[in-house]
């Protein structure tokens, strides 16, 4: 029971729910829920306890609070450790710290000298590139993670 405690103490400390005011006056707000299906459907709970196998959805909202519009704003996040991508997604991916991005399907792994390709529990982090945010505007980008 401690070693669940933990688990869902690291994945709910990665994504804070608190507002943060990134480059060009853009707030984002960061939050993860625990994906339960009861009588049927599917509903998402705070991540108070977790169990190996659990699904995560991992949520970033961001919103324009600035008077221009903001080109090419990037928003990284890295996934916890104790989770692994649940599947891939309309977004860049890194399996080497955050250094490399790009396409899951073009990520290759490096183990005892033999190269291979990446995988979604390879990956470290997941990234979007926006265009363009305009004043006012916002949105949400997400990912799904299963607990390791």
């Amino acid at each position: 029971m401690h070693l669940l405690r933990s688990v869902a103490t690291c994945v709910a400390a990665a994504f804070v729910a608190v507002p943060a005011l990134a480059q060009d006056n853009v707030a984002l707000t960061s939050e993860v829920h625990v994906v339960r299906v009861v009588d049927g459907k599917e509903q998402l709970d705070p991540p108070a306890s977790v169990l190996p196998g659990d699904r995560l959805v991992f949520t970033t909202r961001y919103r324009n609070a600035g008077s221009v519009s903001v080109d090419n704003f990037v928003v990284t996040n890295p996934l916890p450790a104790p989770v692994v991508l649940a599947s891939d997604g309309a977004f860049a991916v890194s399996v080497d710290g955050g250094r490399t991005f790009g396409p899951l399907a073009e990520q290759r792994i490096t183990e005892d000298g033999a190269a291979r390709a990446a995988t979604t529990a390879d990956v470290t982090h997941v990234r979007w590139n926006l265009p363009s945010i305009a004043p006012g505007a916002g949105g949400e980008l997400s990912y799904f993670a299963t607990v390791r």
